[in-house]
């Protein structure tokens, strides 16, 4: 069966759907480790300026709170995390959308970067990040190479 792409399936679900190709197992583990919702999260654009690059991270659905950033040894981690909600006794949900759980999504930004140089904004959904860009030292025993004029 055909659905619209709001729903999470694309052309190739039907396609590989024939009784030659089984993939139950392969689903079922798929399921197990991401609800197939989280495809559409965390989706980044990151925009190189002057003197620094701007990411801008969508996160709809979380608040402030929600929304966790770490640098480490030049790896900036962004992790969002929202509760189930059925904990808080709210009642029984009969169909969920909307997504719960926990997302994360790595870069390398360098390891000359420091906590304090990284400024950040959330607003409606949106994160932005302003990541200021630093000269790199050359590592010892990595190759340098002189140019030569003539």
């Amino acid at each position: 069966m055909l659905t619209p792409s709001i729903f999470g399936r694309d052309m190739f679900d039907d396609f590989f759907g024939f009784p030659l190709y089984d993939d139950k197992d392969f689903r079922k583990m798929e399921k197990k480790l991401c609800s197939g919702k989280d495809k559409n999260l965390m989706k980044t654009d990151v925009k190189e300026q002057e003197g620094s690059y701007e990411l801008e991270m969508d996160l709809p659905g979380f608040k402030k709170d929600d929304v966790k950033v770490a640098l480490e040894n030049g790896y900036l981690t962004v992790s969002a995390e929202k509760e189930n909600g059925e904990e808080k006794g709210d009642g029984k949900y009969i169909r969920r959308e909307r997504y719960f759980g926990k997302c994360q999504r790595t870069f390398f930004v360098g390891e000359d970067v420091e906590q304090e140089d990284i400024k950040g904004e959330f607003k409606h959904g949106i994160l932005k990040l302003s990541i200021p860009k630093k000269e790199q030292k050359p590592a010892a025993g990595e190759k340098r190479y002189i140019a030569i004029e003539g």
